[in-house]
């Protein structure tokens, strides 16, 4: 799928590695087909809600590999990280789990927790440089295999829309101009709230950033040290995270993701910051209205970008004591029939091997549709602003949360974001 590849191309790097199958059987997968007993692995992931999709996939593993047997072992998102460094230093971690792009995975691997990938010749001939990247240290080690990526956007309810003769805004003040009649008009405008702190972070702020920054390019200018953290650009950041607090659900410093969700699927709110992951929860809860997504909006329409971030990788335990059998699964993940079914089974997760599957839902095809003619990039602190403190995401989170309950000015969140980051990134300082 044309549009995929250049976006999965476009995440990290500017350049293109064609993609080259390899023929017949590694030796891993040789061995793990053959005759013998059952061999058990665990599969770790953050994703409870795709015990269904996982267990479809692995059964489609096993008519190939009908040996061994891999236990789709899930964590809830935000225990996963703590809880997967609590199995891993207790020798009791999955023998194959999800791994955190950027800073997060390469602490991992820093400390020997992640089997080092870069030989494996299906990472290389099945990933284009930019899609490898997220998974890499620094020096161009790989310890993970990239898997998916996700898309940000707004869910909006189509019919209520219809009903009060609303546009899709393409500015941020036509966003705001739409929340208003929505409000006028009884319903509550965005269903976000704050009592799951990460979700404002992640899901709002890392949704609109891009688009008031300037996009990738902005990005490696901070990185740099060539913008201050603390710009007018960062300012109108957290300026539009507080115009949107007249907006959001009464009470919302209590609302938490789940009750957010719930707000929008029963139709009491009109607009839910989110991301293409939620795309399965929704169809399954089927709402009794249509919805579709929209970009978030820039504050001009010529300035418009998303964040396509690379989601999950998959790295292998080197505690394993089944290397063999986690080698096999593992490239077995990055062949074309394991994409088809992660692409279209885990609708909203976007498989990120170069040669990419046609996607069969309509909602995934409405996000992948956001990337065009738009600028895109990962999510802002990912990078290299998440392993110092206070971290960038500390920062984004904290002055998100004080700019909307009116603790302090959006000027201050940026002071304290330069202020932070420079007690330890050095190109701040």
């Amino acid at each position: 799928m044309k549009t995929l590849r250049n976006a999965l191309i476009a995440l990290v790097l500017i350049g293109l590695v064609m993609p080259v199958f390899a023929g017949g059987q590694s030796e891993s997968n040789a061995a793990a087909q053959g005759g013998g007993d059952v061999t058990e692995i665990t599969f770790g992931s953050w994703r409870v809600d795709d015990v269904d999709q996982m267990n479809r996939l692995i059964a489609a593993f096993n008519e190939e590999y009908p040996n061994i047997a891999v236990v789709f072992d899930p964590t809830t998102p935000p225990d996963y990280n703590a809880t997967l460094r609590l199995q891993l230093e207790s020798g009791i971690a999955p023998d194959v789990f999800y791994a955190r792009s950027y800073a997060t995975g390469q602490e991992l691997f820093s400390e020997g927790y992640m089997l080092d990938l870069s030989d494996e010749a299906y990472v290389s001939e099945r990933y284009d440089d930019g899609a490898r990247a997220p998974w890499q240290m620094p020096d161009g080690t790989q310890f993970a295999m990239p898997l998916v990526a996700v898309s940000h956007g707004v869910y909006y309810n189509q019919d209520l829309f219809d009903e009060l003769g609303l546009d899709i805004p393409q500015t941020w003040d036509e966003l705001m101009n739409v929340a208003q009649q929505i409000k006028d008009a009884g319903y509550i405008p965005f269903a976000n709230g704050l009592a799951d702190e990460w979700d404002i972070a992640e899901v709002v702020w890392m949704n609109i950033a891009p688009g008031f920054l300037g996009g990738r390019k902005a990005r490696l200018a901070y990185e740099a040290g060539e913008r201050p953290f603390n710009d007018d650009a960062m300012v109108s950041v957290f300026e539009a995270m507080a115009s949107l607090t007249p907006y959001l659900p009464d009470g919302y410093q209590a609302i938490n993701y789940n009750d957010s969700k719930a707000l929008f699927l029963l139709g009491e709110a009109a607009m839910w910051f989110d991301g293409s992951w939620t795309i399965s929860e929704f169809e399954a809860s089927n709402p009794d209205f249509n919805w579709s997504v929209f970009a978030p909006p820039a504050p001009t329409a010529d300035a418009q970008a998303i964040t396509f971030h690379p989601d999950a990788g998959v790295a292998i335990n080197p505690a394993s004591d089944n290397i063999e059998a986690a080698k096999t699964f593992v490239e077995w993940l990055s062949g074309p029939t394991a994409s088809q079914i992660l692409g279209n089974e885990l609708a909203g997760f976007f498989p990120m091997v170069a040669d990419a599957p046609t996607l069969t839902n309509e909602h995934a095809n409405d996000f992948l549709a956001l990337n065009n003619g738009r600028d895109l990039d990962v999510r802002f602190p990912w990078p290299k602003l998440m392993n110092g403190d206070p971290s960038g995401y500390t920062l984004i989170q904290q002055g998100s949360i004080n700019v909307i309950t009116g603790n302090i000015t959006p000027q201050e969140a940026a002071d304290q974001m330069e202020a932070g980051l420079s007690q330890w990134y050095e190109p701040a300082m």
